[in-house]
C-alpha cells in the first residue's frame, strides 16, 4: 500500500459499527469496578512499591465508565428523536 492511499481522497470512509454501546460502555465499567474492588484490599501492598496510582486508575475508569454511560445513553436518545422528526416531516 502507498502512502497516503487511505488519505488521498480516492476511498470512501467505511461506515462506522454500530451495535449495543450501552451494553459495551456497562461492561468496561462493571470491569474497571472490579478491578477497583479487588486491589483495595492490598493497598498497603501497592502503597509500599510505589504502585497505589493502579488502584486510583482503576477507580478512574469506573468513574469515566459511568460518565460514558450517561453520555452514550444521551447520544442514543438525541439519535432516536431525530430520527423521529425526520419522519414526522417526511408524513407531511
Amino acid at each position: 500500500m502507498r502512502w497516503g492511499e487511505w488519505t488521498d481522497g480516492k476511498r470512501e470512509a467505511p461506515e462506522p459499527l454500530e451495535g449495543n454501546i450501552p451494553a459495551v460502555v456497562v461492561t468496561g465499567t462493571v470491569i474497571w469496578a472490579l478491578l477497583f474492588l479487588g486491589q483495595l484490599p492490598f493497598y498497603r501492598w501497592y502503597a509500599d512499591r510505589g504502585h497505589e496510582w493502579w488502584i486510583w486508575s482503576c477507580l478512574a475508569g469506573a468513574g469515566l465508565g459511568l460518565w460514558g454511560l450517561w453520555y452514550v445513553r444521551r447520544r442514543e436518545a438525541a439519535i432516536k428523536a431525530a430520527e423521529q422528526n425526520a419522519a414526522r416531516q417526511n408524513d407531511t
